[in-house]
């Protein structure tokens, strides 16, 4: 076991202790869903379980409706979240052989930060 601050790492699974709680990620290595950011930010903000949830529901929300108006999310050492428009294209069902076209429409698209970069590789 080693330990960096407030994350100790044991094996492949990484648990959240602080304040003599743990918090364990998604049984599933190298997942972290939904509820197990909710229980890291309440430990680590000193909020409740269902502040916590407001709070990234705010953040996620408003990340989506600033996308939705075409505009770009800029996280510094974070990353970027933005739209891209998807012309129209034909495509080819592998299994009929029917061909179909794919109308444009406008895509989500996240392109990491470098401080984001360094620390994954």
């Amino acid at each position: 076991m080693t330990s960096r601050g407030n994350l100790a790492i044991l094996g492949e699974n990484y648990y959240y202790i602080h304040l003599g709680q743990e918090v364990r990620p998604n049984r599933r290595i190298g997942k972290m869903k939904k509820s197990d950011l909710i229980k890291v930010v309440s430990i680590k903000a000193h909020l409740t379980k269902k502040a916590s949830t407001e709070a990234l529901e705010v953040i996620f929300g408003e990340i989506q409706k600033t996308l939705q108006k075409g505009e770009k999310v800029v996280l510094s050492g974070f990353g970027t979240f933005k739209t891209t428009l998807v012309k129209d294209k034909m495509v080819k069902f592998p299994g009929s052989g029917e061909k179909k076209v794919v109308k444009s429409h406008r895509e989500a698209r996240f392109s990491p930060g470098r401080e984001l970069k360094k620390i994954v590789k």
